[in-house]
């Protein structure tokens, strides 16, 4: 299969480059333009091992809420934050080496530290139990806001662009887009984490 170069000409297609100051070798004069990224669509099909992965969520959530009675909501959404960290921790650690690569293509600290892009399953892991546990609520809850906050601003940075990449949320034990869900998950466990801090 041939792979498009970034920069083609308009009058002759066939002349392509992946130099940006690339002149057209038919042309002589035309500058070659970059050309346009292609939109993919994805499908509900794409995105099952998502909505199965947060049905498993609200069961465990459900569990949890029967060996501790929730005394209210904010109890109830911290059973649901701490299985959910379990979880999605709890699959990126299966395959850690190939989480750790496709981490550090998009966020801003594991792009600096191949050390962070290997810690971080072990730090929701670590969340979930705190979550569940109700151990330091205070700083868990900041630490969890700043962590997903961060990570919200990569995967935001990554969307920009407009590359298709896979998501690294449930490992790489099942393939996922990386599409504005995404972007919205990591969005949601910041906010329900604002929301405990504030409350």
């Amino acid at each position: 299969m041939t792979v498009q170069k970034k920069y083609w000409c308009p009058t002759h297609p066939e002349v392509e480059s992946d130099d940006p100051d690339a002149i057209c070798t038919k042309c002589g004069t035309m500058q070659l333009i970059p050309r346009e990224k292609k939109s993919v669509s994805h499908t509900f099909k794409d995105f099952l091992p998502l909505v199965a992965m947060l049905v498993v969520v609200i069961g465990l959530t459900m569990v949890f809420s029967s060996l501790y009675p929730p005394t209210g909501w904010m109890h109830c959404m911290r059973h649901f934050m701490g299985s959910f960290f379990l979880v999605f921790g709890g699959l990126k650690l299966i395959k850690l080496k190939a989480f750790a690569i496709a981490y550090k293509e998009y966020d801003v600290i594991a792009m600096r530290s191949n050390f962070y892009a290997h810690l971080y399953p072990f730090l929701e892991l670590g969340l979930g139990l705190a979550f569940v546990l109700n151990f330091v609520p205070m700083f868990t809850n900041w630490f969890t806001f700043i962590l997903m906050t961060i990570s919200a601003v990569g995967v935001y940075l990554k969307l920009r662009k407009k590359e298709e990449i896979p998501c690294a949320c449930l490992g790489m034990v099942f393939k996922v887009p990386m599409t504005q869900v995404t972007l919205v998950e990591d969005l949601l466990m910041a906010a329900m984490a604002l929301i405990m801090i504030i409350i």
